[in-house]
This record gives C-alpha cells, sequence and structure tokens, in this order.
C-alpha cells in the first residue's frame, strides 16, 4: 500500500490498524483537536456511528466533511 500511513488504536477493548493516506490523518489530527478529543476518541465515535462501510472509508469521509466545512 504506496503512499499509506498505518496507525493503531484502541476500540471498544480491541486493537485495530487503520491505512490512510497522510493529508488524511492531518485532518482527522486537526479534527481531534478542534474538538478537543484524542484521535483515538475521534475515530472511536467515527467507528460507532459508521453503519456498514469500512472504517477506513468512514473516517476518510469524516475528514471530508470536516475540511469543506472550514
Amino acid at each position: 500500500m504506496p503512499g499509506l500511513r498505518k496507525r493503531s488504536v484502541l476500540l471498544s477493548g480491541h486493537a485495530t490498524s487503520i491505512a490512510l493516506e497522510p493529508a488524511f490523518w492531518a485532518v482527522l489530527d486537526a479534527m481531534a483537536k478542534a474538538e478537543a478529543l484524542s484521535l483515538a476518541a475521534l475515530i472511536g465515535r467515527i467507528d460507532a456511528a459508521r453503519g456498514p462501510s469500512g472504517l477506513a472509508s468512514a473516517c476518510r469521509l469524516a475528514a471530508l466533511r470536516f475540511a469543506q466545512s472550514r
């Protein structure tokens, strides 16, 4: 997966890793900071609301919505 950066997070007591492009990680970091959350807490919130879509896709969509709202 060239260009992707993996990070590990703990979700509901289970370790998981997510591979995203660095630009998406930068937006998610800014989003977490703006909402006074840790990155893990933000991803946990995205995970809880994602429905049937994959976690990486849900993170990308959340990052896009955040970036568009700015």
